[in-house]
Parts: C-alpha cells; sequence; structure tokens
C-alpha cells in the first residue's frame, strides 16, 4: 500500500519493513533520530520539517498519490484539503486512552490525575486534535514509581504496535472498525504552564509526589528553598515528618535525606537541580551534584542528589 507519512522516522522505518511503500515522508524535527536511515531508504522523498500550509508542499505530496496517510508524533495540524485527497483517510496514534487526556502532555496528565491505567488510541485526524473516531487501543498500567519520561518510554511499544496493526488493516483491505469518541467522557491534557509547576505545600503529599513524577525531568516542579528556587525531580513520601512543622517548612530527617511538610504528612526531597550559578554559595552543594546527571541539567543547571538538596535545606534552616 502506498502510505504518506508525518511524524518520527522510526515508525515510517517499521512501515517499510512491513512492506508498505511511503511515497513521501515528512519528519517533524530535525536530527530526529532514524533520519539518516530514513533518507537512505527513500531517496528524494523525505522532508524535514514540511511546511504542510505551503501550496506548493501540498502539491507534492499529493501528486505522490499515497493512499493512506499516517502519523505518529507529528504535533502540528495536517490541513483538511490535504487529508481529503488520501482515498482511505489520514490516521496517527495517541498516547492515551482517549478520549481521556486528549491534548500535548497525556503522560503528565495521567499521572498527575492519579490514574493506574493509560494506553495509546489509533483514531482518524480531524480538524480538532485527538477527537477523530477510534481504530483500537491497547492497555498499560501504570507504575507508581514511573515519572513521565518513563511512561512516554514504556507506551513507545504499544503505539508502534498499534499503528502497523492497522496500517496492516487498511493495506488487506479489512479497515479497523471505526468507534466514535465519547464528548462526555473527554478530558484535556494540555502541557502544564508555570503556575501547574510551583509546589503548594498545602496539598497532600501523595498529590505532591504524583506531580512531582508528571513533570519530571522536564519541565519539573519547584519549589522555594529559603530564596532558591529548586527544581524537584524524584521525591518520596514519609511519615517522619515533625508535627511541629507547617506546610511548607522543611527539615533534614534522621536518614539524613531532606524533607518538607504537606498538608498531611512529609515529602523526602531526592533529587532535582537548580541554576548553575547558584550551586556554590551557602556551603558547595556539589558533591552528589557533580557526579549525578540523572535529574538531566542543562548546561545552566547543576543536578543536586540527596546530599546537595540536605545541605541546601541545612544551610536554610541555619540562616538567621
Amino acid at each position: 500500500m502506498r502510505v504518506a507519512f508525518f511524524g518520527l522516522p522510526l515508525a515510517a522505518l517499521l512501515l517499510l519493513r512491513d512492506g508498505h511503500e511511503i511515497v513521501y515522508a515528512g519528519v517533524c524535527r530535525k536530527a530526529a533520530i532514524g533520519t539518516r536511515r530514513l533518507r537512505r531508504a527513500l531517496p528524494g522523498r523525505v522532508e524535514i520539517v514540511p511546511n504542510l500550509d505551503i501550496a506548493k508542499t501540498q502539491a507534492r505530496i499529493r501528486d505522490a498519490g499515497a493512499e493512506l496517510c499516517v502519523s505518529w508524533y507529528w504535533t502540528k495540524n495536517i490541513p483538511k484539503a490535504l487529508r481529503e485527497t488520501f482515498p482511505l483517510g489520514t490516521v496517527g496514534v495517541h498516547p492515551s486512552l482517549l478520549p481521556r487526556h486528549r491534548g500535548s502532555d497525556p503522560f503528565f496528565g495521567a499521572i498527575d490525575s492519579g490514574d493506574t491505567e493509560t494506553g495509546v488510541t489509533a483514531h482518524r485526524l480531524e480538524d480538532e486534535y485527538d477527537t477523530g473516531a477510534m481504530l483500537g487501543k491497547r492497555a498499560l498500567c501504570i507504575d507508581p514509581s514511573w515519572s513521565a519520561w518513563t511512561l512516554a518510554k514504556k507506551l513507545d511499544r504499544p503505539s508502534l504496535a498499534l499503528l502497523r496493526d492497522v496500517t496492516t488493516a487498511f493495506a488487506r483491505g479489512c479497515p479497523p472498525h471505526e468507534e466514535a469518541q465519547d464528548e462526555q467522557k473527554a478530558t484535556l491534557a494540555n502541557a502544564p504552564e508555570e503556575d501547574d509547576l510551583e509546589l503548594d505545600w498545602t496539598w497532600s503529599a501523595e498529590r505532591i509526589v504524583r506531580r512531582v513524577r508528571a513533570a519530571s525531568p522536564w519541565p519539573g516542579v519547584f519549589t522555594f528553598i529559603g530564596d532558591r528556587a529548586v527544581t524537584i525531580t524524584r521525591a518520596a513520601l514519609t511519615t517522619e515528618i515533625p508535627k511541629a512543622l507547617l506546610p511548607g517548612e522543611a527539615t533534614v530527617l534522621a536518614n539524613g535525606t531532606a524533607a518538607v511538610r504537606a498538608g498531611d504528612s512529609g515529602v523526602q526531597l531526592l533529587a532535582g537541580r537548580m541554576e548553575a550559578a547558584k550551586a556554590g554559595e551557602d556551603g558547595d552543594a556539589g558533591g552528589d551534584a557533580k557526579a549525578d546527571a540523572k535529574a538531566g541539567a542543562r548546561d545552566d543547571e547543576v543536578s543536586l542528589g540527596e546530599r546537595d538538596l540536605s545541605e541546601i535545606v541545612a544551610n536554610a534552616i541555619a540562616l538567621p
């Protein structure tokens, strides 16, 4: 079957392996993994971040004669005028169990909401994102230790498998059954705003830890310890928190970890990052940080381990 593809190269390479003919491939970002292999496999048929609103680009895609358009992590709208040129339509896979968590950040949405299960949904592409008829689903249980990054990676395999199954079904002349989405069950999961990322210590400890996981490692939630804005990328519940503390007040526990009083119990601060310019002030917060890159700090930031966070809290407590 002749396919027009938009998104990340890995999916296109797998569709080629399945025997489909990709007559056009639009890659969603520069230097995406697999781009060189895809360009080698499809000489002259790959464009990097094409502008689909340009008539010349639309004409090129239309002239390629694709029967089906397939999208995998193409984050922009495919214009209706272009979608209508494909006899079998346009399909994609969204990383949630639609209609729950429509939007740009379903990983954040699923974890922050406390969902125990999520998954992927193949669907028709329409003018409004993530609203088209559903063509199939795959479910996945969410491990309570997973961050948003981990969840995204865990969903890649079922997402690709579902995409391949749906495409093959079209190729065999047996397209999947289409099921309209129930608008009464629809929820939105857009990327968090800045206000969503500052921790509210009056919340329950469980809700705070979920918010940390949902935003980890990027963009990350943050809080102020003294006058320092510290991004927290890993945290855990604790009941070993002094009852005399008020929500938002911090201490260093007997086991040496930093902890903050939440609305009902405590939250241990286990990993994070902060602006590199602040790293050496008021004591050297660089011991674990120099060896720990797990928080994914940028060049202008420094990673913080448990000991670093404890030192920051201890120094803040010691200030007059």
